[in-house]
């Protein structure tokens, strides 16, 4: 079974930096299709960033999403943080299909992260 666990998420200033994590079991990352999502209070879960070359304009240039294949681990580096970055991250992966479609089968339970000026 699969299962995908985020970590990393915290309270961090305007303009700071912070690193999240996905551990996932049951799937293999390498040849995946895989992405990070987030979800602010009151808004739809927006797909942000994934490993097929998708930026959000809201996160394109300061957002960042690696791999380590050996540790089957996910990875969203964020920078120059602002207020409407707070939102609850998700990890997420796709069972098949076109890796170009916003459409992902497999969620981590999410990881909250709060940018305060």
């Amino acid at each position: 079974q699969v299962q995908l666990v985020e970590s990393g998420g915290g309270s961090v200033q305007v303009g700071g930096s912070l690193r999240l994590s996905c551990a996932a079991s049951g799937y293999t990352l390498s040849g995946g299709c895989v992405a990070w999502f987030r979800q602010a209070p009151n808004k739809a879960r927006e797909r942000i960033i994934t490993n097929v070359g998708y930026y959000a304009d809201s996160v394109k240039g300061r957002f960042t999403i690696s791999q380590d294949n050996a540790e089957n681990r996910l990875y969203l580096e964020m920078s120059t943080l602002k207020p409407e970055d707070t939102a609850m991250y998700y990890c997420a992966a796709k069972r098949r299909g076109p890796c170009s479609t916003d459409v992902f089968t497999y969620w981590g339970q999410g990881t909250q992260v709060t940018v305060s000026s």
